[in-house]
């Protein structure tokens, strides 16, 4: 059977992306289950191939296209986009964050025109996108644009358990004000979607509870009332398969045990919380919605460690395999630059 083709942009480069992604394309695991196409700097991924000390040959090309996939090598698309004179690990860099989109831009490129199956990204600092005037809050937004996706769905996957986020990045304060009806019924239906997508079928969607106990019917807040309660039940009277609210206390442990398909938590940190405390390295973030598919380590560049090759790649290398896992289905069997339309 023929290996899923991944897109790898190395993020930033002070941070520790080019070393897991290096680490990562030098797994067995990775080897066995996809074929990888690192996007980044040359001078940048020799540095990381010497400091992980990794048996690799690093092979450029232009394209997919001229990849070697043979174990030990390392095919990579290189951008030369890092002045060595202005560069330094672990720090906060304009040039770093240009380069960093400039990555991304091009996997999603590759990605966009069915020439590689999906992309599975690394670390990028928001600092250093700033400074290097990209004007995006991170990969989500990228993505968004760049696809021409007006609202990316935010799903995390780890041991079998899927958490989708109905906010993100947002105050408490501000979310309170966006737990609507309509929001949640948008939500549930495009996640479920997203799920068929990825060949995920068969059992109910939860949405987690706001408030404790999910509010005891008004006792501890209004939200289960008047909002979600009436989404859910709206939702089942047009033969959606979900339930809730259920309690945020008990949801995740049920959807992990295999109760539920999967959870929609109602913000970041309920759903964060959950996935990151089941298994830390292993939460691996999903982006569903787009016409291409992208997953992604969940954890920052790391800039204390950067340079030193300690960063573990378990989160890397789950990423890539969670991208071939899913590939497949995602574009429908057609995959290795087939026509993903």
């Amino acid at each position: 059977m023929e290996k899923s083709l991944i897109a790898v942009p190395i993020g930033d480069p002070a941070g520790v992306g080019p070393e897991i992604a290096a680490k990562a394309v030098a797994s067995r695991k990775v080897f066995d289950a996809a074929d990888c196409i690192i996007v980044g700097d040359k001078t940048i991924m020799e540095k990381a191939v010497n400091i992980v000390d990794a048996e690799l040959t690093i092979h450029v090309i232009a394209g997919p296209e001229e990849g070697d996939f043979r174990e030990g090598i390392l095919n990579l698309i290189d951008l030369g986009n890092v002045d060595m004179e202005n560069f330094e690990f672990g720090r906060v860099n304009g040039m770093c964050g240009r380069a960093a989109y400039e990555y991304i831009e091009k996997s999603i490129e590759l990605a966009n025109e069915g020439r590689v199956d999906a992309v599975a990204t690394t670390p990028i600092n928001k600092e250093s996108l700033r400074a290097g005037g990209i004007n995006y809050i991170g990969h989500t937004e990228i993505f968004g644009a760049l696809t021409g996706t007006e609202d990316p769905l935010t799903m995390f996957e780890t041991n079998g358990m899927r958490v989708f986020f109905l906010t993100r990045h947002v105050s408490l304060r501000d979310m309170l004000d966006m737990i609507t009806k309509e929001r949640i019924k948008d939500y549930v239906k495009r996640c479920l979607e997203a799920l068929e997508k990825l060949g995920v079928s068969g059992k109910t969607m939860a949405v987690a509870g706001l408030n404790p106990h999910s509010g005891e019917h008004g006792l501890f807040g209004w939200e289960e009332v008047n909002e979600i309660t009436p989404a859910v039940e709206e939702l089942q009277a047009e033969g959606y398969n979900v339930t809730g609210p259920v309690g945020a206390d008990s949801v995740f442990h049920q959807a992990v045990i295999g109760k539920y398909s999967s959870v929609l938590s109602l913000y970041h940190d309920q759903g964060h919380i959950a996935a990151k405390t089941l298994d830390f390295e292993k939460t691996i973030a999903v982006t569903n919605g787009m016409p291409i598919l992208r997953t992604s380590v969940d954890h920052g560049t790391a800039f204390d460690i950067a340079g030193k090759g300690i960063a573990s790649a378990v989160s890397m290398i789950e990423a890539i395999l969670l991208a071939a896992k899913y590939a497949p289905k995602f574009m429908g069997g057609s995959g290795r630059g087939g026509d993903c339309t």
